[in-house]
């Protein structure tokens, strides 16, 4: 016996009170937060720009909370990144503040009348997912729902990470787990188009740790989905880099969280404590690049360390070029050349 969706009631997104709304995003400008690291990760940003070299942004979903996305947006189009990787809850805050200029509900609240999550709007990204799944063989989730919001009447798509990253043909990719967001909560909901369009993002992932190389690999406050796709990513492509004699070992990672971690952080926890379960730190900081890499921790709020990032980076010349997409239209942005790009899908 499984639970019968269509009795759900879903509910539209006007009848549900929001805590963040678009005035919470952050214009661009300096803060008063600095970091010696966040200085030395923007000099290998750099590097890894002027070399032709990835760096690959990964995400939770209180960072799209935080509002500094016209700082990420202006890192993309400056091509400074060239991957986004992102959770499903990401997706959803991205998705809803493009479309009514508010997200987030009050979880206490709505979960004590078992509303919570169920507003018919948010479920349109089911609608999405399932037709990229029915009438494409390669198209990912992260293109998929950007594409959508790009060009639909979404009011606030210029603040949409996704829609950002479709419009410079800039790779964005979503990592879920089913249950975990509130889009598998609805009838339209399909496990196998969920399943598969977000695998073809992981794969997408895993061609561009193929190239990471001299690149950057950065994590702001994802404690699981970013450290668990990076280990496997990057373990699959050293496995075709090993075969062909190559080597995948000379990054440079950065995990922003909250969380303190001591001064010799580059050293895994003990078994015996509880940090050895915070799952960047012995994943990102320590065991990937401890071959040749170089890793970096920051504490730091999100709404404090992009911007110092941001402000770090922007030292040197704001460069734009243009990109060709696959469909010939003239889109401005990533710093890979198109061959690069293509490459990496």
């Amino acid at each position: 016996m499984q639970f019968e969706r269509s009795k759900l009631r879903v509910l539209p997104l006007n009848n549900r009170t929001h805590d963040i709304d678009i005035s919470a995003i952050r214009e661009l400008g300096n803060n008063s937060f600095t970091h010696p690291s966040l200085n030395r990760v923007a000099e290998d940003i750099k590097a890894a720009r002027q070399a032709g070299k990835a760096t690959t942004l990964m995400i939770g979903a209180h960072v799209i909370r935080s509002g500094v996305q016209k700082y990420l947006i202006d890192l993309l189009e400056m091509g400074y990144i060239s991957c986004i990787a992102m959770n499903g809850g990401s997706m959803i805050h991205d998705f809803e503040f493009a479309l009514i200029g508010a997200t987030t509900e009050n979880v206490a609240r709505y979960i004590r009348e078992g509303q919570f999550g169920l507003w018919e709007e948010t479920g349109q990204i089911n609608d999405i997912i399932n037709q990229a799944f029915r009438k494409e063989n390669t198209i990912g989730m992260g293109e998929a729902v950007g594409k959508a919001i790009e060009e639909g009447e979404f009011p606030n798509k210029d603040i949409s990470l996704l829609a950002a990253c479709y419009r410079l043909n800039i790779p964005v990719t979503i990592h879920v787990g089913i249950g975990y967001d509130i889009i598998h909560e609805h009838p339209n909901c399909d496990g196998a188009a969920t399943g598969e369009t977000s695998y073809r993002d992981f794969l997408r992932l895993t061609k561009i740790m193929d190239k990471i190389e001299g690149g950057v690999v950065m994590n702001f406050g994802s404690a699981v989905m970013a450290p668990e796709v990076f280990l496997k990513s990057l373990s699959m492509a050293r496995n075709i880099a090993y075969q062909e004699g190559r080597t995948i070992k000379h990054f440079t990672t950065l995990v922003c969280d909250l969380h303190d971690l001591p001064e010799d952080f580059k050293e895994e926890p003990s078994k015996d404590s509880a940090a050895y379960y915070f799952r960047p730190w012995k994943t990102m900081l320590v065991r990937t690049v401890a071959d040749g890499g170089e890793s970096y921790y920051v504490k730091g709020r999100h709404s404090e360390t992009i911007p110092a990032l941001w402000a770090a980076i922007n030292d040197a010349e704001k460069p734009r070029i243009t990109h060709i997409n696959a469909d010939n239209n003239t889109k401005k942005g990533s710093f890979l050349s198109e061959k690069s790009v293509d490459d990496m899908k």
